[in-house]
């Protein structure tokens, strides 16, 4: 009872950063792919902190779907999915071998690529739930040879619980030969598991580009990560393929507030380096978002974010470099206010500062665009 109290009177903190995640979006997302792949499960792709968007958030988004099994990369992670997502979680990546015995079985599956993972975890018994990695053309991880993996490990195979294969496409968010030859030596190793009597549940190939493109009913589940959070994964130069894909909604915003305005003259610098000069008398409101919290120093002189003021909505330039909590804005001579709400990234794929746009202009891909998003800045469902 006491700490009931201490709680609703302890202070609440109002951050002047935050991220917004929109549930509405990220469920019709998820229920978008899943129509493309009406007879396979979609394992949602949660690592890198959920691309951004916030590991524990997107588990309390994902327990309003039919999600089986939540995908994140290591043990710290699988910790964060266990506590609040309802159903099993598949650990992708590596992790030192006493770590799983930390893990909690009854909901953990793992990806095996080496034999000496999958020894250590013959001794768990059928406990161990895993899916074996083949490397199936990508050439980054897995087993390339399974016919010999299994003849020199079938005692290994026959103590755990082999409920998965799976592999990772290299080029399926362009037109590739090498689509249709990963595709080919991936089923090619289903039928030698097959063979050698393993005849396991999930068969996975596919990311957010193969969920949206493969059409083998062999697969019985897909690994968008991307798509589900609202980005296409084609590029618009893979026209059919981007217009088919058009109804996917980005679903995160980037929200600052002004925390001080400063008064410039003419020719007077702004920020580090002296790259930015006033071309007149104006005022450069400053955010406390800089490249600690995730906005990249390639975006210095070139992105525009929205001030929010009290009476129009404008666009304003950053002026100067991004420094490492702050960044400069120059709005000209328009009014603004401190306090007022600045959107530095837009859920609306045609603005100027979408992560679309905003990855454009760093010549990047929008994946590192949204896992630089710090952790420690708030995210905040929008039911």
């Amino acid at each position: 009872m006491i700490n009931f109290f201490r709680q609703l009177l302890k202070p609440k903190y109002e951050t002047l950063n935050k991220i917004e995640i929109d549930a509405k979006k990220i469920i019709a997302n998820f229920n978008y792919l899943k129509e493309r792949q009406g007879s396979a499960k979609i394992f949602p792709v949660l690592k890198s902190n959920a691309y951004g968007h916030g590991l524990k958030e997107m588990c309390l988004i994902l327990n309003q779907t039919d999600a089986p099994m939540v995908i994140v990369d290591s043990f710290p992670e699988a910790q964060i999915a266990w506590r609040y997502f309802k159903e099993k979680v598949l650990i992708l990546g590596e992790m030192p071998l006493k770590a799983y015995s930390y893990c909690d079985f009854k909901r953990t599956e793992f990806v095996i690529y080496n034999s000496e993972t999958l020894k250590h975890l013959s001794r768990y018994g059928k406990r161990a739930k895993i899916h074996l990695f083949v490397n199936s053309g990508m050439n980054r991880e897995g087993i390339k040879d399974l016919a010999r993996f299994i003849e020199l490990n079938k005692n290994y195979l026959d103590k755990v619980d082999l409920t998965g294969l799976c592999s990772h496409l290299a080029s399926a968010d362009e037109q590739s030969i090498l689509n249709q030859t990963q595709e080919t030596a991936f089923i090619d190793s289903l039928d030698i598991l097959r063979s050698a009597g393993y005849f396991p549940r999930w068969i996975h190939l596919g990311n957010s580009a193969g969920l949206l493109s493969l059409r083998n009913k062999l697969l019985t589940a897909y690994r968008p990560g991307l798509a589900l959070y609202g980005y296409n994964p084609f590029s618009d130069s893979e026209k059919s393929e981007f217009e088919k894909n058009k109804q996917l909604q980005p679903a995160l915003k980037v929200i600052s507030r002004i925390v001080s305005i400063q008064k410039v003259l003419p020719d007077e610098p702004v920020s580090y380096n002296e790259s930015y000069h006033a071309a007149k008398e104006t005022n450069i409101a400053i955010i406390p978002f800089g490249y600690f919290e995730g906005l990249d120093r390639r975006l210095s002189n070139k992105a525009e974010f929205l001030v929010l003021s009290l009476n129009s909505a404008i666009w304003t330039p950053i002026a100067g470099k991004v420094c490492m909590n702050l960044t400069c804005l120059d709005v000209d001579g328009r009014t603004v206010q401190k306090g007022d709400p600045v959107i530095i990234v837009s859920d609306q794929v045609k603005d100027k500062n979408s992560v679309l746009n905003l990855s454009r202009l760093m010549n990047t891909i929008p994946y590192e665009f949204l896992v630089r998003l710090q952790p420690s800045v708030r995210r905040e469902i929008i039911w």
